[in-house]
């Protein structure tokens, strides 16, 4: 669409709503920036805008939908942070769970066979470093891992 517009193509654009229009506020004024810069103007069905050059109301009301918005992901943002907060107070894990549990059977096994630390990585698909945390870990993590690996820095 973008690329029409700045072709000339368009004279306007119609939206039901803004939100369709952009992919974040952000996003959302660099688009209508650029449609004020060429000329176009901006028709919101929804919402009863139209940013055509003989409406001023319409272009006031568009920055004060603007301004409501930013405020609205502020405290989305703030309830976010909030609720991380909390979550984190009560001992709740976060993030993605570790998938390093469901394969360290098969490390330690590799690894009483003699099998190699970079060797183990590439027989399981897995990055070196993930292979050397499980074995640090399983070994209470005091040891060296040059010591069970002398190639291993």
């Amino acid at each position: 669409m973008m690329s029409e517009i700045r072709a000339g193509k368009v004279a306007r654009v119609v939206v039901y709503k803004l939100d369709r229009l952009g992919r974040s506020l952000t996003h959302l004024a660099l688009i209508l920036d650029e449609l004020q810069r060429l000329g176009v103007s901006l028709i919101c069905t929804s919402q009863g805008i139209d940013t055509s050059g003989d409406n001023p109301a319409g272009r006031l009301q568009l920055g004060v939908l603007m301004a409501v918005a930013e405020f609205e992901r502020s405290l989305i943002r703030e309830r976010v942070n909030a609720g991380l907060r909390a979550a984190k107070g009560r001992g709740v894990k976060l993030g993605r769970p570790s998938t390093l549990a469901d394969r360290r059977e098969k490390i330690l096994q590799l690894k009483a066979q003699g099998v190699g630390l970079r060797e183990t990585a590439r027989r399981l698909e897995m990055p070196a470093s993930s292979v050397a945390k499980v074995i640090k870990a399983s070994s209470g993590g005091g040891e060296s891992l040059s010591q069970d690996y002398p190639g291993y820095r």
